[in-house]
C-alpha cells in the first residue's frame, strides 16, 4: 500500500494540470474519509457501552475480573517496555525518555481520548522537528512508523491470543507460542487504521491457531477500547523513539538543540523569542 502511495504521488506529478485535479479530488475524497472517522470517535463510547453490555450479559458479571486482569497486565507490560525498553534507547541517544513524555503530553492526552494515534500525526511530525531531527527524516520515519513500527499492537495480539487460550482451556506448544509471536510481529504491520483496527488483525491472526474458536473474541469485545486506548499510546511513543534514533543514526539529528528543547519543555521550547536565540 505504501509503495503504491508513493509510485501513485510521482505520477501525479509528472501529469501536470491533469494531476492537479487528480489530486484535489483525491483530497475531497480524503476529507470524506477524515469526516466518516469523525463519526466513528464520535459514537465509539456508545459501542463501547454496548459490547461491555454483550460481554457481561453473555458471561455474566465474575467475567469481568478476568478481563480486568487482562487489561491490568497489557498495561503494565507497555508501561515497562516504554520505561525499559524505550528508556535504554532514549538513553542511549543521549536523553530521558521522561521528558520526552513530558514534551509530547499534550499528543498523549489527545491519542488517550481517541484511542487513535493518527489524530495526532502532525502534531508529532512538527514536534520531532523542533526537536532538532530533519524534515526528510521525519516526512519518511514518521508516516512509515504508523504502518510498521506498532510496538504496542504487537503486545495486545500476543497476549490476547494467550488470554482466549486459557479461556478456552486451549493448550498451546512452545512451538505454537514462538510461531504465535512471530506471525503477530508480521500481522501487526497491517494494523494501522482507525481506532479498534487491531481487533480486526487478531482475528485475521487467530485463524493460524485453529484449536481456538473464533467467537472467543466476544470475549475481548467488551474491553477492547481500553487496550486500544493503550496500543496507540505505546505505538505513538515508540514512532516518537525510533525517529529520533534514526535521525541520529543517519547524523540528522542537531543533539544541543534536542536537549535545549527537552529541557525547556513544549511551551517553551516553541515560543517564537527561543527559535530566534536558537
Amino acid at each position: 500500500m505504501l509503495l503504491i502511495s508513493v509510485l501513485t504521488g510521482v505520477a501525479l506529478s509528472q501529469m501536470g494540470k491533469a494531476g492537479e485535479k487528480i489530486a484535489h479530488g483525491v483530497n475531497l475524497v480524503g476529507s470524506v474519509f477524515f469526516r466518516i472517522i469523525g463519526i466513528i470517535i464520535y459514537t465509539a463510547p456508545i459501542g463501547t457501552f454496548g459490547a461491555m453490555a454483550y460481554t457481561i450479559g453473555a458471561f455474566g458479571i465474575s467475567s469481568l475480573v478476568n478481563l480486568g486482569e487482562l487489561v491490568g497486565v497489557f498495561y503494565l507490560t507497555s508501561i515497562l517496555f516504554v520505561i525499559v525498553v524505550l528508556g535504554v534507547i532514549s538513553h542511549l541517544l543521549g536523553f530521558s525518555i521522561f521528558k520526552f513524555l513530558r514534551y509530547i503530553r499534550e499528543e498523549l492526552l489527545i491519542v488517550l481520548g481517541t484511542a487513535s494515534s493518527e489524530t495526532v500525526l502532525p502534531n508529532l511530525m512538527r514536534k520531532l522537528e523542533t526537536l532538532g531531527s530533519s524534515d526528510s527524516v521525519v516526512g519518511l520515519v514518521v508516516p512509515m512508523g504508523y504502518s510498521f513500527n506498532l510496538c504496542g499492537t504487537n503486545i495486545y495480539m500476543t497476549l490476547g491470543i494467550l488470554f482466549l487460550a486459557q479461556a478456552t482451556n486451549t493448550h498451546l506448544s512452545w512451538g505454537q507460542e514462538a510461531t504465535i509471536l512471530l506471525i503477530s510481529m508480521l500481522t501487526s504491520k497491517g494494523a494501522a487504521g482507525v481506532s479498534g483496527a487491531g481487533f480486526i488483525t487478531l482475528a485475521a491472526t487467530l485463524a493460524i491457531v485453529p484449536d481456538i474458536p473464533i467467537a472467543s473474541l466476544g470475549l475481548l469485545l467488551g474491553v477492547d477500547r481500553f487496550m486500544s486506548q493503550c496500543r496507540a499510546l505505546t505505538n505513538f511513543i515508540a514512532n516518537g523513539v525510533i525517529t529520533l534514533a534514526v535521525a541520529r543514526w543517519e547524523d540528522e539529528l542537531d543533539q544541543p538543540k534536542l536537549l535545549r528543547r527537552l529541557r525547556a519543555g513544549p511551551a517553551k521550547a516553541e515560543d517564537p523569542l527561543l527559535e530566534a536565540t536558537a
